[in-house]
């Protein structure tokens, strides 16, 4: 332990020494996601939708396809995991963070309070001049490895005068796993909600790591929008307000979700004569 917190002290002194070097780390500058802006969704109308179905996702990043929501862990390049991209914009004020008790974005915290959930107070034995150990407060900062789970809370509607079926991802909130200070896994809380629209212009300047091309670069932006990333239905909107879980449980769960999924994409075949 005395080591770990020698290691923390070294590398905080850091940059009281060290400086940016201009060195330019490749042979173009990064500038594909700078100042870009999100595209803008089209208008719609109550008058315009046929039907809509509000479900709830849950996106695990242990999936491979996910991968690129989780690493880095530790930023990179200027890449950096979407928990870390999130968090930087709530201690920026570029997002506003909303209490996890409810999914309608009713109560908002204040930026300070909202930046340092997670983080929480370590007390460790240290030794002083004399060299007596005695209990020091010493700040633990977010794990960002913790956060494994998102959930995505989203809207899919036809629109008649277009003739397309459209989702729209309305928010999302990250799920931290709890641990104890022997590892061992302690239960799950969520942090807050994020509401999307406002989200996107600062997922849209954050690029992605890409497993195939350095030069291909997507945003978290493209991400969502195109649906590249695996996940499963646990609610959906429905006359008893329930969740999946709340009348099946294991396999049969997940089953549910899935014909929750096939009902929708069914509903939108069946608009059609071929």
């Amino acid at each position: 332990m005395k080591t770990f917190l020698f290691t923390i002290l070294l590398v905080s002194n850091i940059p009281l020494f060290a400086q940016r070097s201009g060195v330019l780390d490749g042979i173009y500058v990064r500038e594909n996601a700078l100042g870009r802006k999100p595209i803008t969704y089209n208008y719609e109308s109550e008058a315009n939708l046929m039907w809509m179905k509000r479900v709830w996702r849950v996106l695990d990043l242990r999936e491979k396809i996910n991968h690129s929501f989780y690493y880095p862990i530790d930023s990179r390049n200027g890449i950096s995991n979407l928990i870390t991209v999130i968090r930087n914009g709530i201690c920026l004020d570029e997002l506003t963070a909303f209490d996890p008790i409810s999914d309608e974005f009713l109560y908002a915290f204040r930026g300070s309070e909202a930046c340092g959930i997670g983080e929480w107070i370590d007390t460790l034995y240290l030794p002083d001049e004399d060299g007596n150990e005695t209990p020091t407060e010493v700040k633990i900062d977010f794990q960002t490895e913790n956060v494994l789970r998102f959930r995505i809370k989203e809207d899919w509607f036809f629109d008649h005068t277009r003739s397309v079926m459209e989702a729209r991802i309305i928010g999302i909130c990250p799920i931290e796993e709890m641990k104890d200070e022997n590892g061992e896994y302690k239960g799950e809380r969520a942090l807050y909600w994020l509401y999307m629209p406002e989200m996107r212009h600062v997922l849209a300047n954050q690029e992605t790591p890409s497993r195939h091309n350095d030069v291909e670069r997507r945003t978290y932006d493209d991400l969502f929008n195109k649906r590249i990333f695996s996940s499963y239905v646990y609610q959906d909107s429905n006359t008893f307000g329930r969740k999946i879980t709340d009348y099946k449980t294991g396999l049969e769960a997940l089953l549910e979700g899935r014909s929750i999924e096939k009902k929708m994409f069914d509903y939108e075949q069946d608009l059609w004569e071929y």
